[in-house]
């Protein structure tokens, strides 16, 4: 399985982004997805994971900005960020596994490269 991730740039805050990951090869392995960020001196956090049913989970200092969602027919899993604030500045990466419960654990077994997300203040 190979992601691709893409669709980070610079913002202001206040404003919006909508992040996607392209997944190929076998992807009949994957049921979840998540998405994750690290900002510079920081460890890497579970931003957002979604279930191919579409069950979701969220850190809490994204509620209610972030959406994630995917388009299985397209394979690939979108995250809608919306208000974004300075402290959201991070690289941002997707992850897929058979399970759900390895993408909240951050040990998919499956990795894109990262995006950049800059919000400015």
């Amino acid at each position: 399985v190979q992601l691709q991730a893409f669709g980070g740039g610079l913002v202001q805050a206040g404003g919006s982004l909508r992040l996607s990951c392209a997944a190929s090869g076998s992807i009949f392995s994957i049921n979840a997805m998540g998405w994750y960020r690290q900002a510079p001196g920081k460890q890497r956090e579970l931003v957002a994971a979604i279930t191919s049913g579409g069950s979701t989970n969220y850190a809490d200092s994204v509620k209610g900005r972030f959406t994630i969602s995917r388009d299985n027919a397209k394979n690939t899993m979108y995250l809608r960020m919306v208000s974004l604030k300075p402290e959201d500045t991070a690289v941002y990466y997707c992850a897929a596994d058979r399970l759900f419960s390895n993408i909240v654990a951050q040990r998919g077994a499956y990795w894109g490269q990262g995006t950049q997300v800059t919000v400015s203040s």
